[in-house]
């Protein structure tokens, strides 16, 4: 689904949802602590990195940087997976063409799997799994970005929050991806180490050529912010599944502007292979402090 708009604003809606979201949440933490009975401890350590508002904050570009720097392999559950990205979903297909070794489905299965092979005993990246109980992580990082920072500050789904703020207590290290507007009021706990990180939007076309963009993902109008020479732009729901209908719009409203369509790395994975010859993407880089990495060696 697109990302609600009351998540980033305190609207009447948002206060109506606020006794629903405490059932949600309630119900969760008891699912949560079942599920922590038999949690399973892997031999190599297990490197975390999750968040706890409901996607769209920068985080996989972040796996990717570490899991290449560490030649680590990475778990992940596979949100949407579809015949288009290989039925692993698509972050896991875009971080698998840059050659890391992706490993989808059940984290607890996979990470065991991982522990029979002799061949490396080093890290393994675990991608979205605060919330899951079922492997015991030796690190926890939380991601967190500047422009969105606690949205309105509820619970889902009154706001984008999976759990209360103080859950960020519980991180090892916390990255905060840069933004040009910082969200008000988005403070983050004592005592733990924060380091930042900068995104780099690298467009396959000019800055001076004109741009239709789409996206389907967590926040999109962070997307669109970044692109130049902007003429049009359309946001569909996250991990949007694209139908050759559905681009065949996108390519007539681009053309009508006299424009190029571009869309980001994750769009592009969903996108049907004759779409992918004509539809380019924006890759989005991540630079992370050189003193996280040092942190993170030590604390390997």
């Amino acid at each position: 689904m697109k990302t609600p708009w009351w998540f980033m604003h305190k609207t009447p809606l948002a206060f109506l949802l606020v006794p629903v979201s405490w059932i949600y949440y309630l119900v969760g933490r008891g699912v949560y602590f079942c599920r922590k009975i038999g949690a399973y401890k892997s031999q190599r350590k297990v490197i975390c990195f999750g968040n706890i508002l409901a996607g769209g904050v920068g985080k996989t570009p972040i796996v990717r940087a570490v899991a290449k720097m560490l030649d680590a392999p990475v778990v992940m559950r596979g949100y949407k997976k579809s015949a288009k990205t290989g039925n692993v979903g698509d972050e896991a297909a875009m971080l698998a063409r840059d050659g890391i070794q992706v490993h989808v489905g059940d984290r607890k299965s996979n990470v065991m799997l991982l522990d029979r092979q002799t061949s490396s005993r080093g890290p393994i990246v675990m991608d979205d799994g605060l919330q899951n109980p079922g492997v015991k992580k030796d690190i926890s990082v939380l991601v967190f970005n500047q422009a969105i920072g606690y949205g309105n500050g509820f619970l889902l789904p009154a706001g984008p929050l999976r759990e209360p703020r103080r859950a960020a207590r519980r991180a090892d290290a916390i990255i905060v991806v840069r933004a040009a507007r910082a969200r008000r009021r988005f403070k983050l706990p004592a005592g733990i180490p924060v380091f930042y990180a900068t995104t780099e939007n690298i467009s396959p076309y000019p800055d001076n050529e004109k741009l239709y963009a789409f996206a389907g993902i967590g926040y999109p109008k962070k997307f669109f912010r970044a692109m130049k020479n902007l003429v049009g732009r359309r946001a569909f729901a996250d991990h949007y599944q694209y139908t050759d209908a559905d681009i065949n719009k996108l390519i007539d409203a681009a053309a009508r502007r006299g424009a190029r369509l571009v869309t980001t790395e994750k769009d592009w994975m969903r996108l049907p292979d004759w779409a992918r010859e004509k539809i380019k993407y924006v890759r989005l880089d991540m630079k992370i402090d050189d003193a996280f990495f040092k942190w993170l060696r030590e604390k390997i």
